[in-house]
């Protein structure tokens, strides 16, 4: 991170408030100049968190308001600002999942309160579209131990869904997922069980039953199993899981080779980062799973190879490809060898291109 610290002009200035906490704000963004901050450690954490990527995207959200005579010129204005905020949003709320993903929850807060604080501009205070950043909060919040922060924020995500009449099928599987989160973490396995089967019958409503997004509930699920020592359920989910994520990318891969759709539009950094935890957690079984068997582990070894070639990392395509085609030689079905075989061959001519040329 470079040097962006500047004392205001005018440090007395009640009206500046700090990005993380709101108290009086006495420190400057010398990139953006239009987000402040109470001290040193929280300007740093933002800019980790989120401020990196949208501080220049700040500044026409933040300035004041130029003077328009025209209505039109107005309204033209107000749109601007409005898809501006919107982006803001989008792209806080995925680099919090994306820090949730990789386990670094105090890293999500800034991104979290800045998608939250972008919500309340576009939608007021009391919209559905709020419930998202609560629960990015509270999970945030959860990963941290401060459980009371994360009841607070999920009695606000709870409050809104049942005051929401036709709440989505999705906001409510995102809120019965952090309530099954909670519930884990306060050790009542019971009562998370209870809302990661909502959780699940809501995403499959959404989105039906052998989609990614239900996988998550399943993942939550087996974690449960684990910790009550229900090591057949949790193989059983763990073969569902696997085979789930593995047809998806290999719809995803087929795409791709035939040049429809670019990568980067089929996964973001969040999905991406949450795929390869919950295979490779699969693929490393747990103390007391049965060990994986070669056709399970050519299945999660294949798709990882997918979802790293995808993601753009040559190397570890070829990494879990190789694995993939070893496990492949030891079981009889040699279905999924053509395939493997294919990836590999394309990870290998895209990372040698002059090679590919010459052939």
């Amino acid at each position: 991170m470079s040097a962006i610290i500047n004392p205001l002009a005018n440090p007395k200035g009640a009206n500046k408030l700090c990005e993380l906490c709101e108290k009086p704000a006495y420190i400057q963004c010398t990139k953006c100049y239009v987000t402040f901050y109470c001290d040193a450690e929280h300007q740093r954490a933002d800019w980790v968190s989120i401020h990196s990527k949208v501080c220049q995207l700040l500044i026409p959200v933040r300035t004041a308001v130029p003077y328009y005579t025209l209505q039109a010129d107005r309204e033209h204005h107000r749109a601007q600002i409005l898809q501006r905020q919107e982006q803001l949003m989008l792209i806080a709320r995925t680099a919090a999942q994306k820090r949730l993903f990789e386990g670094s929850h105090r890293e999500s807060l800034p991104a979290s309160l800045l998608s939250l604080r972008c919500a309340m501009d576009i939608y007021g205070s009391s919209a559905v579209h709020l419930v998202p950043p609560y629960l990015l909060l509270a999970e945030a919040n959860i990963g941290l131990g401060c459980l009371s922060a994360a009841e607070q924020y999920l009695s606000w995500a709870d409050w809104t869904v049942l005051k929401t009449p036709g709440c989505s099928w999705m906001v409510r599987h995102q809120l019965h997922r952090c309530l099954g989160r909670l519930f884990v973490a306060k050790g009542n396995l019971e009562e998370a069980l209870f809302h990661l089967a909502n959780d699940v019958y809501y995403a499959s409503e959404e989105y039906g039953l052998d989609n990614i997004v239900t996988c998550g509930g399943y993942y939550l699920m087996a974690d449960v199993f684990i910790k009550q020592g229900k090591m057949d359920i949790v193989n059983t989910l763990y073969i569902q899981l696997a085979n789930t994520w593995h047809s998806h990318l290999c719809r995803l891969f087929e795409s791709y080779t035939q040049g429809s759709i670019e990568p980067e539009e089929y996964l973001d950094e969040a999905q991406q980062v949450e795929a390869d935890r919950m295979l490779r957690s699969m693929l490393d079984a747990p103390e007391g799973v049965p060990e994986r068997q070669p056709e399970q582990a050519a299945v999660l070894t294949h798709a990882l190879a997918l979802l790293w070639l995808l993601g753009g990392d040559r190397e570890k395509a070829l990494e879990f490809g190789t694995k993939a085609l070893s496990s492949c030689q030891l079981v009889p079905d040699r279905s999924l060898t053509e395939p493997i075989q294919r990836l590999l061959q394309l990870a290998q001519a895209e990372d040698n291109p002059s090679d590919a040329d010459e052939s």
